[in-house]
């Protein structure tokens, strides 16, 4: 694996795009979460796809797909990250998280569990904290019987992130929305409600919301316990797919929705609710998730809001 280029500043993240013998490239980044420093809190993204096969509408990495990455070539991201800053593989961050979220469907590829395997043994970081996000296509059950079982040797106790992208609440946009096969609410709850267990964090339900998805608190709870379940909802990020798509952010990063009537009713539902609004430069490094700089390169024109930083020369091989 060779770095050929990347973009960011280091108080905030770097987005790299790494290419393979093979000639692939897929994308890695490294972020912090102001006002934490590193050594509070730092978070990888990696890529466990070369670009995905879903296709969300909002999510510039989908509808190029050219296969999916070996154990070995997710684990050279992690390293090449790992190794930057700390030559001697001990990561001394309180909280060092693992996303795999940067491009692809985690669960449509075996050899993210037996990276998941690999992890503790491969770093001193104790502080280490997986995190998975899913649409959970329809045929992943393999997959995800497999990461239960990880999680309850390697992660308990809170080490472990677990998340369904939802988006809305309504089948029909969902559908749309994330144009795959998947689970329905009741298997993904009956699954959170097996993963799940004392001393775990709770399971997010995370809501990328646009403007006329609805999310319907009578709907979640008819399916996700309070208990179980948390809610996250993030600004809907700045990318081609969304412009092309005519979705717009439901969130304002720029204001203060603390007394939003949607916030207030799921809070009422009994549902803990994370507004999540990283710092809006990030749109413009392009590290937010769906953010995918090789679409950027191929376009005439930039965004209004996003990938407005150059690309910088190859910095490592």
């Amino acid at each position: 694996m060779k770095v050929i280029a990347k973009t960011g500043k280091d108080e905030m993240a770097f987005v790299y795009i790494v290419e393979y013998e093979n000639g692939k490239m897929l994308e890695c980044v490294e972020s912090l979460q102001p006002p934490f420093a590193r050594d509070e809190k730092w978070i990888l993204l990696v890529s466990t796809m070369h670009g995905c096969p879903v296709g969300c509408q909002m999510c510039d990495a989908g509808g190029y797909f050219h296969g999916k990455p070996i154990a070995e070539e997710i684990l050279e991201q992690i390293d090449f990250m790992v190794r930057n800053r700390y030559p001697d593989g001990r990561v001394p961050s309180k909280q060092f998280k693992i996303q795999f979220a940067r491009m692809g469907e985690p669960a449509l590829n075996d050899a993210v569990l037996d990276v998941l395997e690999e992890l503790p043994k491969r770093y001193d970081a104790p502080g280490l904290m997986p995190s998975i996000s899913s649409v959970a296509p329809h045929g992943t059950d393999a997959f995800f019987e497999r990461l239960l079982e990880i999680k309850n040797r390697l992660y308990s106790g809170g080490r472990f992130q677990f998340q369904f992208s939802i988006h809305t609440t309504d089948q029909a946009l969902r559908d749309k929305l994330v144009p795959v096969k998947k689970w329905d609410f009741a298997k993904m709850a009956a699954f959170g409600e097996r993963f799940y267990e004392e001393g775990d964090r709770k399971i997010t339900l995370n809501f990328a919301l646009a403007q006329g998805q609805p999310v319907d608190p009578e709907v979640l709870i008819m399916y996700f316990s309070p208990d179980i379940f948390l809610i996250k909802i993030t600004p809907l990020n700045p990318t081609y797919k969304a412009v092309e798509n005519n979705l717009e952010t439901y969130i304002d990063p720029h204001e203060d929705i603390s007394q939003n009537t949607l916030v207030k009713a799921l809070e009422e539902a009994g549902y803990q609710v994370i507004v999540s609004i990283g710092e809006t430069e990030e749109n413009l490094i392009g590290s937010n998730c769906g953010q995918y700089l090789r679409r950027h390169l191929d376009a005439e024109g930039n965004l209004d809001d996003g990938y407005t930083y150059a690309l910088e020369e190859a910095v490592a091989g």
